[in-house]
């Protein structure tokens, strides 16, 4: 790759990063701060939890539809209707501080983001080559934890400063700057075509709507096991935290800033291992595994250390973003001959916020009757079926996909 296009490629990259990191902000500043607004608003976690329940259900069901129309629709203009949506829900949320009304708003919010995603592979695999594909995701997959980040510093500042309806307003003002700099700074991708690096005869690589259902079945059950932990813990992590060892909202808060640092951490080990052993059913499993060690030891010491108990969640989630990029962001690639990478790659993410849904709220019902620390050990249990999942699927996805190119 020459250094004009390996220019060109970084500015896209970034550009999409940051895009990834406005997602970021106007959808997880909810979770972020929901042991605020339980306090502020005086109602019970389970309560408010419906609204992130409903949002990560519209935001899943979306996903499909949104990987449906973007191999049909300028992928461009969906990511700017997604953009302007999201901003007026997030101007909506502090205007309307009734958990039965939030929960409409995040729902509709959930399916405006939905839009994003399945845009932006399209974006990607329009642009560049496999191999630009390959080095540009662990530039944009960064957005999820940069985006975590900078909610989960600025959100104590500003509810300290103010209150927790400006998180929202903060979020709101951030999508219509991002929605300014995507209309100017994005590409037409009808102009540049996907070049393909690998001499591959197209009658050899099978289309994923004849993969073996058994295959594919495995991997979306495997990354509904992600979805549950990645989001599960992110989600209520601050709350642990403040029940366990009596802080502040606004210091719980900011603690959540551990778990997207050793997210980044996770992501550039997967690649790594993508690179020596190009099947991501194999990093998969073995972070699965490191997931379930570090749950089943946190179980067993919920609130001894504040610290061990952050960085123990910490790794949970983090290994989960490292399943993350291979499942959903790597598996597309394979698929992209039959021009329907956009939908299979909102299928695929579907299947995360199926299980984030089902264990954000899980969570929060559980913590009501029973203790943390059976909550962890269930995080264990989810991991450690997580990594059988991966463990069985790695030789079928090799010698169907990777053998054969």
């Amino acid at each position: 790759m020459d250094t004009q296009r390996k220019k060109q490629v970084m500015h896209l990259a970034w550009l999409l990063c940051i895009l990834y990191i406005v997602s970021y902000l106007t959808r997880n500043n909810f979770s972020a701060i929901i042991s605020e607004m339980e306090s502020a608003m005086n109602v019970p976690k389970s309560l408010l939890s419906l609204s992130l329940t409903a949002s990560m259900i519209s935001y899943g069901a979306g996903q499909i539809l949104s990987g449906y129309i973007s191999d049909r629709v300028s992928p461009k203009l969906l990511i700017i209707a997604s953009l302007i949506a999201t901003s007026v829900m997030n101007i909506l949320i502090p205007l309307f501080p009734n958990p039965y009304a939030m929960l409409v708003i995040w729902c509709i919010n959930g399916l405006a983001q939905s839009f994003m995603w399945p845009p932006m592979v399209k974006i990607m695999l329009s642009c560049f080559s496999a191999k630009e594909y390959g080095d540009a995701m662990g530039v944009v997959a960064w957005g999820s934890s940069l985006g975590t980040i900078a909610i989960y510093l600025i959100s104590p500042i500003i509810i300290s400063l103010l209150s927790w309806k400006f998180v929202f307003l903060f979020a709101a003002l951030a999508g219509v700057v991002m929605t300014l700099f995507w209309c100017k700074l994005c590409p037409r991708t009808d102009i540049q075509k996907r070049v393909v690096t690998k001499n591959i005869d197209s009658s050899t690589v099978t289309a994923p709507s004849k993969a073996p259902y058994l295959l594919l079945g495995t991997i979306m059950l495997a990354i509904c096991a992600q979805g549950m932990l990645r989001d599960g813990v992110t989600t209520w992590m601050p709350s642990f935290i403040k029940e366990s060892f009596s802080l502040s909202n606004e210091i719980s808060i900011l603690t959540g800033v551990a778990l997207p640092i050793f997210a980044i951490i996770s992501i550039r080990i997967a690649q790594m291992i993508y690179r020596k052993i190009p099947n991501p059913l194999t990093a998969s499993t073995g972070l699965f595994c490191l997931s379930a060690l570090a749950s089943l030891i946190l179980s067993l010491f919920p609130d001894k250390n504040p610290a061990i108990s952050i960085t123990l969640s910490a790794i949970v989630t983090g290994c989960m973003h490292g399943i993350n990029i291979m499942l959903i962001c790597m598996i597309p690639n394979f698929f992209e001959k039959n021009g329907k990478e956009s939908l299979y790659s909102g299928m695929l993410n579907s299947c995360t916020y199926v299980g984030s849904a089902t264990f954000t709220y899980g969570i929060a019902m559980l913590t009501e009757t029973k203790s943390w620390s059976f909550v962890i050990l269930i995080w264990a249990v989810i991991a450690a079926v997580g990594a059988v999942l991966c463990a069985v699927a790695i030789k079928p996805f090799y010698k169907k996909y990777i053998n054969k190119s």
